[in-house]
């Protein structure tokens, strides 16, 4: 399996917008996420439905910028910008790192967010 590969198959769809299709085709299914706020998801389907709440709330994407991606091995960080204006009148402008680990079939099996900004 191709790893670089899939890790671009993935960053494109995010840049899109398509933040679950991307969970949902490329998250295995006991994959574990972290955040820098301490929030953590087990598995597959607990990653989609905080994925699929959180988009649900967005009520604008002013813009998503991929920035540069690395990858050594099964494991890749790539570089985000993510700025909306959520249903609720806030606003998100997050600049973080996503460092996965990948298995040999190509599926995150590790997410982790680190704050870039």
């Amino acid at each position: 399996m191709n790893i670089k590969e899939r890790v671009q198959e993935m960053d494109a769809l995010v840049s899109k917008g398509a933040i679950v299709d991307a969970v949902q085709e490329f998250f295995y299914d006991k994959a574990n996420t972290s955040d820098y706020s301490n929030g953590k998801t087990s598995g597959k389907p607990e990653m989609v439905a905080k994925m699929q709440e959180f988009t649900g709330a967005i009520a604008k994407v002013n813009g998503i910028t991929h920035h540069h991606t690395i990858v050594d091995k099964n494991v890749s960080a790539s570089e985000f910008t993510f700025d909306f204006d959520m249903k609720d009148g806030s606003k998100i402008f997050w600049h973080e790192i996503i460092r996965r680990i990948w298995n040999n079939e190509g599926k995150v099996t590790q997410e982790e967010y680190f704050n870039a900004a």
